[in-house]
């Protein structure tokens, strides 16, 4: 169990999300301002705002020290912006959360009392997810179960990027520079002692979601490509099982021919089993498709992310890039 007072760093990515910004910081500094804390800052990662995103996180960081930003060149996605608040945090712990208020901050302090108990990660298990449709309540619950039994890493039901991790666990993560990123399953597959921590998750503050049912499809299928390789197994079967039908079907016309004298009449179900065999075919093909477009990305060696700028990061050292990381030269203290 930890008692000493916590360096903390809070890592924010957004897009789009300016009407939220400044309440976010208010209530992160007030929350913070109630718990033991050594010293702690908010690392907002700006994803390729079209807005006026940058200029208020400019203002936020010019008003407190402690809030710096992170500006990337273009939008690269949640899981990367993630992903670069990551290299750039130095807390002795480290905590992700979304700029949009769904994850309040007020509970911060339980999952820092989580941590000083003793676990190295602390993820939130949403009870309740307010201002949500049912589709999205329903797809997200299914999203989760199913994951759970193609892989196996226990991933938590349930539980989304709000989760606080030591400086342990973080650098063990930094070194997982795959490209198919999905935070929550890299994040089990480390492994640490773990504790969750149950809240309500609150509507939107404002605007709309981030994550409209294409960007839902992608990571689902980023999950499971990234974590299983059923998929590859069950075309595997489903190639057997055609192999397996299409020989019963041969033993049947060659025993009604031999048995019977007359051949079989159907030229209806032999356009059916060629349709079946090149719909299989094809199946097998596709899924190993996207292991393949997943292998083909690893290999290109692109950086994860482009940090176009930094705002609030002061002239002292970096720590050298992490491998995966690009970082343009030009720097705000």
């Amino acid at each position: 169990m930890s008692s000493s007072p916590l360096e903390l760093s809070i890592i924010v990515p957004n897009f789009n999300e300016p009407a939220c910004l400044e309440e976010l910081a208010g209530r992160i500094h007030a929350t913070l301002a109630s718990i033991s804390l050594h010293a702690y800052e908010i690392i907002f990662v700006d994803d390729g705002s079209q807005d006026h995103s940058r200029e208020i996180l400019r203002t936020l960081s010019a008003k407190d020290s402690r809030v710096k930003a992170l500006f990337l060149s273009r939008n690269f996605g949640h899981q990367f912006a993630i992903t670069a608040g990551f290299d750039h945090a130095r807390g002795e712990a480290v905590l992700v959360m979304d700029a949009d208020l769904q994850d309040p901050p007020e509970i911060i302090p339980d999952f820092v009392k989580k941590w000083g108990e003793g676990f190295d990660i602390v993820y939130g298990v949403r009870l309740s997810r307010a201002g949500e449709s049912w589709f999205k309540r329903s797809s997200s619950a299914a999203f989760y179960r199913m994951l759970r039994a193609l892989t196996r890493t226990n991933i938590p039901l349930d539980s989304g990027d709000f989760k606080l991790l030591s400086r342990q666990a973080m650098n063990m993560l930094n070194q997982l520079r795959e490209r198919s990123r999905f935070m929550r399953g890299l994040v089990s597959w480390i492994g640490y002692p773990q504790a969750p921590v149950h809240y309500h998750r609150a509507a939107r503050f404002t605007g709309e979601t981030r994550y409209p049912v294409r960007k839902m499809v992608k990571l689902a299928l980023d999950a499971i490509l990234a974590f299983s390789d059923l998929p590859l197994r069950i075309a595997t079967w489903v190639g057997f099982t055609g192999i397996v039908v299409c020989l019963a079907y041969l033993s049947y016309i060659l025993a009604v021919k031999i048995m019977l004298g007359t051949p079989v009449k159907g030229w209806t179900s032999l356009v059916a089993i060629t349709v079946f065999i090149g719909s299989v075919q094809l199946t097998v093909l596709g899924v190993m498709g996207q292991y393949v477009e997943r292998i083909y990305e690893e290999i290109k060696g692109r950086p994860l992310y482009i940090v176009m700028e930094r705002e609030g990061f002061g002239d002292g050292p970096m720590d050298p890039p992490l491998p995966g990381a690009s970082t343009a030269s030009r720097l705000h203290p």
